[in-house]
Order: structure tokens, then C-alpha cells, then sequence
């Protein structure tokens, strides 16, 4: 059997999180979405893990919402502001970890996201004991991602490097990003939304498509193993560049830089406001220059771009929030059961029939990958375009003085 997953998101104890985050609400999403397992997130928190317990467990470390299946996740903050994704196999498992780490932190209680005065490879032993498997979460955000620090797993993990089973890509990133370096061969790459909020916006905006006999924990770790014919094979993710980290800009005003021009600028921008680099840069940097290696056992990664995002662009909204983009999307999942289904297999002319000609055609674009997306940077969120559409977007000029027009201009 094949299943979608999305194995990083976060609960309301979480900072900047929706006081929506429950799994009631998380649960609608997924079915909504096509996502038939979630991360719980935050199982470390106290009080989160309360309402993790009152959940159907179907087997050890496998519960049950309203058709939904949730495994044991959370990610912490280690030394140097670095992120980790850990899943844990039992209830029991989560508890020794908890009582582990207890001492070097003081957020436990009050973070869903804990901060803990370790270094990745402490963790990653203290989560070794526990049997709980590990790795970056986020890998190449410039803040909190192991490639903001470190050149290696082997210099955040240190002999704990081998045991590192997945690596998390992020919004600004795909497996070719990934494949880029060398000690990632052997690494399952996972796609994951780090969801803040129960909006279909948000929620497995990047999801794995795995094949397992059953919706398990168990299971789900062999495919993460890839043992015993379980494996994940498909990752599934937004265009590396609508991440808001994708390229190298600054974090005032947006601006954009060639990775030259930042160097002579002492990472200054003409505004006065700091550059950070972008995920774009930072992979091109750690690889082997421009070859791509994907090993046998690499997935295909396919972009998908939220429905109410297209309606949104579809219908000339600015958001993906209003009223009638919410009523075209509701309209849509009511019909044909859920997003997934209605982005990647539902007939045009179907969509047609319940959203109308626009919306219809907006998503036949988005299958025959003719939308353009203006790469984002510094903590702004890139733009999808349909076709004909225009923006204006702040970008310096490159080297040889051309300038950066859009995404295919790379």
C-alpha cells in the first residue's frame, strides 16, 4: 500500500503557532489535504503529550484521530541555534528522552519547541539510547539549519554521523539541492510541511508518499531505512523557490545578490540592512560545483503548489485567505474529496464544472508546469505567476550586469 505522510509539524505550544493546532482540526486538514498520517510535533511538551495519550493507540507508537494517523515526532533546538527532527517509536521512548535532557534545558514545560543546551551529536546519542531515530531538520536554512553552522553531519553529529537516518530538506530546497553533496548519498531525504497553523495553505504543503503494508510507526521507519521493500517514493514539495530562504538577499528590503557581489559588500546591503545567504548558494558551496548525483534509491521529488494558492492567482486575490478563494476551495474538496485528488487527478473539465474556467485552467497550467515562480530570499516567500502574469521584484543587478529575470533565468 502506498500513504502520504507529513512528518514535521508543530502544536499550539509552539511559539508563532495557531491556537488551532489541535488534533481534531489537524485531523479535518489531513483528510482534506489526502494526507492519511501527521507528526504529532512538540511530543516533548507536557501537556501536548496529555492529549497525544487520550488518542486511539492502534499499535506502539501509532494513534488514531477520526481516520487520521499520528506518529511521535518533535524537533529541538540545539547549541548554535541548530534544529533537529526526532521520531520516537513508543510513549515510553519519548519519556526517557524527556528525562535525559532535562537537566540542560528550562523549556520542556514551556516550549513545544524546546531549546536544549546540547551539542547535535549529545542529541543525537541521547536519542540513539531512547531508539528514536534522528536528524536536521530544515537542513539548509540559513538560521537554524545544519548547513547554517556546519559543513558536515559529521561535524554536528560527530561518530553519531552514521546513524543520521533522514534528512529534512526544507521549503527552500529539493533533492537536487540534496545530491549535490557527496555525504548525502545514502541519506533518505524527507519533505515536510513544519506547520504552524491548520490552514490547507500550510499543512502538508510538502509530504512524502510512502509504500508500507500498513499505516504504522514500524512500518513507516522501515521505509525511512528503506529495509524489507518499505520505502518512501515520492517526495512531494512547493518549488525550492517559493522558499523564502531560496536565494542569497537582504533581510530589510528583500533585495537580491549574486553570491560575488555580497563578498565585496562585506554582507552589507545598500539599505543598510544584513544579506544572508541563500539555500541556492549555500548547496552549490558544499557540492561537487553543478553535478547532481541522485543515487538509485532517490525518489522522484514532484512539485506541488497549494489549490488555494492557484485559486488565489487564478482569480486575481491577494491572498489565499478571502472569502471567495475559501469558498472555490471548499466547493472543489466538497466534490472530489480532497486536494491532492484535485490538483493531480481530477479532470479539467470537472473543475470546470464546480469552479469555473479560470480556476480550471489555472490548475491545468500547474500540471503542464507552466508557472513561472520569482525565486524568494531573506525571509520573503517567493511568487507563483500563471502565465501572462507579471510582478516587479527588488534584485540587484548580477556580475555581468543582465540582472535576474525569473526562476529560468538559472
Amino acid at each position: 500500500m502506498q500513504f502520504n505522510a507529513d512528518l514535521h509539524i508543530h502544536g499550539r505550544f509552539s511559539a508563532a503557532t495557531s491556537s488551532g493546532m489541535d488534533f481534531k482540526k489537524l485531523a479535518r486538514g489531513a483528510k482534506q489535504k489526502g494526507v492519511q498520517m501527521l507528526a504529532t510535533g512538540d511530543c516533548l511538551h507536557p501537556t501536548w503529550l496529555a492529549e497525544i495519550k487520550e488518542m486511539e493507540e492502534i499499535s506502539e507508537g501509532t494513534f488514531q484521530r477520526d481516520n487520521t494517523r499520528f506518529v511521535l515526532t518533535t524537533e529541538i533546538e540545539a547549541e548554535k541555534r541548530v534544529h533537529h527532527l526526532l521520531l520516537f517509536p513508543s510513549i515510553s521512548s519519548v519519556e526517557e528522552f524527556s528525562e535525559a535532557v532535562s537537566r540542560n534545558t528550562n523549556s520542556l514545560k514551556t516550549d513545544g519547541r524546546p531549546k536544549l543546551f546540547m551539542s547535535g551529536e549529545e542529541i543525537g546519542q541521547v536519542a540513539e539510547d531512547a531508539d528514536a531515530a534522528f536528524g536536521p531538520a530544515h537542513a539548509f536554512t540559513p538560521w537554524t539549519g545544519v548547513y547554517a553552522h556546519f559543513d558536515s553531519l559529521k561535524d554536528c553529529y560527530g561518530d553519531l554521523a552514521g546513524k543520521v537516518k533522514l534528512l529534512e530538506l526544507g521549503l527552500s530546497a529539493n533533492s537536487d539541492y540534496g545530491d549535490r553533496i557527496r555525504e548525502l548519498q545514502d541519506i533518505t531525504f524527507l519533505t515536510n510541511s513544519d506547520a504552524h497553523s491548520p490552514q490547507p495553505v500550510r499543512l502538508a504543503r510538502e509530504f512524502n508518499t510512502i509504500e508500507a503494508k500498513d499505516l504504522t510507526y514500524e512500518e513507516m521507519l522501515l521505509a525511512l531505512e528503506r529495509r524489507k521493500g518499505r520505502k518512501i517514493v515520492l517526495n512531494v514539495g512547493l518549488p525550492p523557490e517559493e522558499g523564502k530562504y531560496n536565494r542569497t538577499a537582504c533581510t530589510r528590503c528583500y533585495k537580491q545578490y549574486e553570491l560575488d557581489q555580497v563578498l565585496a559588500m562585506r554582507w552589507r546591503c545598500t539599505c543598510r540592512g544584513s544579506i544572508k545567504k541563500g539555500v541556492r548558494d549555500r548547496a552549490l558551496e558544499l557540492g561537487d560545483g553543478k553535478k547532481i548525483r541522485h543515487p538509485d534509491h532517490r525518489p522522484e521529488y514532484k512539485y506541488m503548489i497549494p489549490l488555494s494558492e492557484i485559486i488565489m492567482r487564478a482569480i486575481g486575490h491577494s491572498s489565499p485567505f478571502t472569502g471567495k478563494v475559501r469558498s472555490l476551495w471548499e466547493s472543489l474538496i466538497k466534490e472530489f474529496d480532497n486536494e491532492i485528488k484535485v490538483l493531480l487527478h481530477t479532470p479539467e473539465k470537472d473543475i470546470e464544472r464546480i469552479a469555473g474556467l479560470t480556476v480550471s485552467e489555472a490548475i491545468g497550467a500547474f500540471r503542464e508546469g507552466k508557472i513561472e515562480v520569482i525565486p524568494g530570499g531573506g525571509g520573503q516567500y517567493g511568487t507563483v505567476l500563471l502565465p501572462g502574469q507579471e510582478v516587479n521584484v527588488k534584485i540587484a543587478p548580477t556580475a555581468d550586469g543582465k540582472g535576474q529575470k525569473t526562476i529560468f533565468d538559472y
